[in-house]
């Protein structure tokens, strides 16, 4: 490694960005390039390599029209960037890789020898695309060239000044880069470069409404009468209006997609504020709405407070509470019957004694319904 390479990298983890890479099809070599200069846990959170099929439809959550494609390339840079957010959420700036390439094999390709790479940070999407000429080199050197184009369109994305990698290209070598610009709101939220929008009753997106002091969160899938019920209730009892919430991201789920999120929107039908958000857990949601009531079910209130849902670790359940009561949040909860035939409330759920002051219960006289999302879908 030269000098001069070398303090590229150092330069990248002196940067203050924590990454994710996800590399297929060829390039890898990259992470190897920054792992080898001390440094790389400042700035590496994780790097993925979904070489096989099967394995990148999984990252992306979906299949992608074509493996190696500019398109390809800044869906995973976008994937990238949501893991960075999800493992290091304090993170000041994260930055999302994904690079695709189609390089020389150990058979006959028909198509061109090429990389594209994409890098994800809240300014958009910077792309690199390199056709290489076909039967100059062989597999070991493209992956150099493919390795090298990575790191400095990570350099690049990190603030550092570069020369670029030209003097690596031959005559017969073509480049191309260019820039995505922001998207507009909701896709702004759905590749992480915000955390929050509010859906008016006039059908607008608005990315700095006023915290509201009620909140019902849910997938909404679908939305049926026991959550306007629940909403409506609840209203009366705290005094103030209660605004839906929907994340877009979930714990075990991939996340949502523009498509998805519309068809729920749409069945409110414009008629409730409802906070769209990259927030699946309670401690994420009291971070964003500060002061907030959220309005949930028993079961919802049950799992809360269960080790399970925190790696099986009664400390970090604890911890998530502290920090949801010390953000002056706290939880109003509908009853439900449960699957012994009685309804089941607040009360017997097993809430450590030191947090039940969090949990109010809302009576059963005033709201009930046992209708379910799921069992909706079911039917």
């Amino acid at each position: 490694m030269d000098d001069g390479w070398r303090k590229l990298i150092e330069q990248i983890h002196a940067s203050g960005r924590r990454v994710v890479l996800a590399i297929t099809g060829g390039g890898s070599g990259a992470i190897g390039e920054l792992l080898r200069v001390p440094g790389g846990s400042r700035t590496l959170l994780e790097a993925l390599v979904p070489y096989e099929s099967t394995s990148l439809t999984e990252f992306l959550a979906g299949s992608p029209d074509q493996a190696c494609s500019e398109e390809t390339a800044a869906a995973m840079a976008r994937r990238a960037r949501e893991r960075a957010r999800a493992l290091d959420p304090e993170a000041v700036a994260t930055v999302g890789l994904g690079a695709t390439a189609s390089l020389a094999s150990d058979r006959p390709k028909k198509g061109d020898h090429r990389c594209h790479i994409a890098v994800a940070t809240p300014e958009g999407i910077e792309l690199t695309s390199i056709v290489l000429d076909k039967g100059l080199r062989d597999r070991a050197a493209e992956e150099d060239i493919a390795a090298r184009a990575i790191v400095t369109a990570l350099a690049r994305a990190c603030g550092v000044e570069t020369a670029g990698f030209g003097a690596l290209l031959g005559a017969g070598d073509r480049l191309v880069e260019g820039r995505r610009p922001p998207p507009d709101p909701l896709g702004a939220l759905l590749i992480g470069s915000i955390d929050r929008l509010t859906a008016g009753p006039d059908g607008q997106l608005a990315r700095s409404a006023p915290v509201p002091r009620a909140v019902l969160p849910g997938s909404f899938n679908p939305l049926h009468a026991g959550h306007i019920g629940m909403a409506h209730v609840a209203a009366s009892l705290v005094g103030t209006p209660v605004a839906f919430e929907l994340s877009v991201t979930n714990v075990d789920k991939p996340p949502l997609s523009e498509a998805e999120v519309g068809r729920r929107l749409r069945q409110f039908q414009w008629r409730h504020h409802v906070e769209l958000t990259r927030a699946p857990t309670f401690r994420e949601k009291a971070r964003l709405f500060p002061g907030t009531i959220f309005v949930v079910g028993i079961d919802t209130a049950e799992r809360i407070v269960q080790a399970r849902y925190y790696g099986g670790r009664d400390a970090a359940m604890r911890a998530a509470l502290e920090e949801i009561a010390g953000r002056g949040s706290r939880f109003l909860v509908a009853g439900r019957l449960n699957g012994a035939g009685r309804f089941a409330t607040v009360a017997d759920a097993a809430i450590p004694a030191e947090y039940r002051e969090l949990f109010t219960a809302i009576p059963e006289a005033q709201f009930r319904n046992d209708v379910s999302s799921t069992s909706l879908r079911a039917r």
